[in-house]
């Protein structure tokens, strides 16, 4: 099954996606429908329908309690940014203020001049969990979504903690859709593209923690409730490590997609400078 949040003026709501239509679940949008452990209901619910193609696109949970994002997780990235394999996840958070939908535009603030690209893997939680086992790890996941972790590299790195580089407000594209686990499959091909051409390309299945081991993982340290996002890391190909470094400018398309997905398509624009106003 592939699902969906779309807006439809102040409201938004949770859909089914079948071919080119959205049907509507009678959920407000994703979230709420894994809150309502309302999988099943969605699966046989025939609401009103949309072209896909054409709806207003939020983001796919648009109010996650948690966004958990792992750092350093694919081997090729480890690789080029010349670090070791890690013993253990590198952990760091997004707010839901970062999300933007799968057509949205990117803001690039005013204050950064190193905005980069990272696409994900996202794993969207179904059901509560707490130090979790594998089996019970494996169950609490409810899908699979697209994310690219659009980060500030210069803020990044002002500090050893990265998570002022990593959730400015509308920065991160989510979706277009989650798909239930039973239509993932191996060797999945991820990518990333600027104005057509390829940045990123990596099959899913290269991480070093998968999302049983990252879900297993962080439900140690925190209870994970329905609708929470754990984002899985990116491949090699990122802007920073280029040589020279390459950044996302105004007026570009950045295109983020798996194959068997979908894909997120996101125009890079100039975020008002709200000081000079002043």
């Amino acid at each position: 099954m592939r699902l969906a949040t779309i807006r439809l003026g102040e409201a938004t709501a949770a859909v089914r996606v079948e071919g080119t239509t959205a049907v509507e679940t009678g959920f407000g949008d994703v979230g709420a429908l894994l809150r309502a452990d309302g999988l099943g209901r969605a699966a046989e619910a025939d609401g009103p329908r949309h072209e896909f193609a054409t709806a207003d696109l939020a983001p796919v949970v648009p109010g996650p309690g948690k966004i958990v994002c792992v750092g350093l997780n694919y081997r090729n990235h480890i690789l080029e940014m010349g670090r070791e394999l890690p013993e253990y996840p590198t952990l760091f958070a997004k707010y839901p203020e970062s999300l933007i939908g799968a057509r949205d535009e990117i803001l690039l603030p005013p204050e950064s001049d190193s905005v980069d690209w990272e696409a994900e893997l996202a794993v969207v939680i179904g059901r509560r969990v707490r130090r979790a086992s594998a089996e019970e790890a494996e169950g609490a996941i409810a899908g699979y979504s697209v994310l690219n972790d659009i980060t500030m590299r210069d803020h990044q790195y002002r500090t050893t903690q990265w998570f002022q580089g990593k959730t400015w407000e509308n920065s991160t594209p989510f979706g277009p859709v989650m798909i239930t686990p039973d239509e993932l499959t191996p060797g999945m091909l991820m990518t990333t593209g600027l104005d057509g051409e390829e940045l990123q390309s990596t099959p899913v299945d290269d991480l070093v923690f998968g999302p049983v081991d990252l879900v297993r993982y962080i439900s140690t340290i925190f209870t994970l409730q329905p609708g929470d996002v754990i984002a899985t890391g990116t491949p090699g190909g990122v802007g920073h490590a280029r040589k020279p470094p390459r950044y996302l400018r105004a007026g570009q398309t950045l295109t983020t997609a798996i194959v068997g997905i979908g894909e997120l398509m996101n125009v890079a624009v100039t975020e008002p400078d709200e000081s000079a106003r002043t």
